[in-house]
């Protein structure tokens, strides 16, 4: 007996879910081969080329799809993550608008707010993140985007409880440097070196957080720890070199070194 596009579909789901891409993208198209244009086993296909990073192919995939069901909202939304990744904003932001007029859900309203910042319509997507966090109040992305914005804008007082939200539950580490960038211009030296320590630990090669966390450390008095700090960011990118000897002697609690080879082998011991 033949398989039906919904016996394949099943197959092939059940080998991308045990992480067997290639088998089920074989599946995939096996079944296109016996039924040409056929729109779930399209719609798989897209979704197992886009997550190998084959953006034209599946591109193409999901088009076919939509071409058969323009009325699927998880096929929108496939194409719309498709469309930002290659950058085309505007068919995007139409696959969204669709998506969403089908069935209002959540993943597409966060959707599009991503496919608004990435288009820079700052104003726009400040309004999406913010219609989020108002309806979901723990929504980590949305705090962080908006937390970032007001760094953006030099508002640190906003920035800091936004990033401290976003953090309240798993958060990537540039969003604990964030924080830590806001609780730094709060004058908050403790919390800001929490927050660039908690960035280390989650990417230990973040050299800006480590060069961060020497200027707080100094700041706080600590100069024997951030000369730690300092060392740590220069064996990571020595040539944050002049950007270090510029924090050393410049801060309130600075040193000052005449004798750049001399602090060359310091930051290097």
């Amino acid at each position: 007996m033949t398989d039906t596009a919904e016996d394949i579909v099943r197959r092939a789901t059940a080998s991308f879910n045990a992480g067997r891409r290639d088998e089920a993208q074989r599946l995939c198209e096996q079944g296109l081969a016996a039924k040409p244009g056929e729109p779930m086993l399209s719609h798989l296909l897209a979704a197992v080329l886009f997550a190998t990073d084959d953006f034209r192919t599946a591109r193409s995939h999901i088009e076919t799809s939509l071409a058969k069901r323009p009325d699927n909202a998880a096929a929108r939304l496939l194409a719309a993550r498709i469309a930002r990744v290659d950058r085309d904003f505007e068919t995007a932001l139409s696959h969204l608008d669709a998506a969403i007029a089908i069935a209002p859900q959540r993943e597409a309203f966060v959707e599009k707010a991503r496919t608004l910042d990435q288009a820079a319509l700052r104003q726009q997507a400040r309004e999406a993140w913010q219609a989020i966090l108002t309806v979901i109040p723990a929504h980590p992305e949305a705090a962080a985007r908006l937390g970032r914005m007001a760094l953006e804008d030099g508002n640190a007082a906003a920035a800091a409880p936004l990033l401290a939200r976003a953090t309240a539950s798993e958060a990537g580490a540039s969003v604990w440097y964030d924080l830590g960038v806001a609780r730094q211009d709060l004058r908050d030296y403790p919390a800001a070196a929490d927050a660039y320590r908690k960035a280390l630990a989650l990417k230990p090669d973040y050299a800006e957080a480590a060069l961060n966390l020497g200027i707080v450390l100094q700041e706080g008095g600590d100069g024997d720890a951030a000369m730690g700090a300092y060392r740590d960011a220069y064996r990571l990118r020595p040539e944050m070199f002049g950007r270090i000897a510029m924090a050393l002697t410049s801060a309130a609690h600075g040193r000052l070194w005449l004798d750049e080879d001399a602090l060359r082998r310091s930051l290097a011991s």
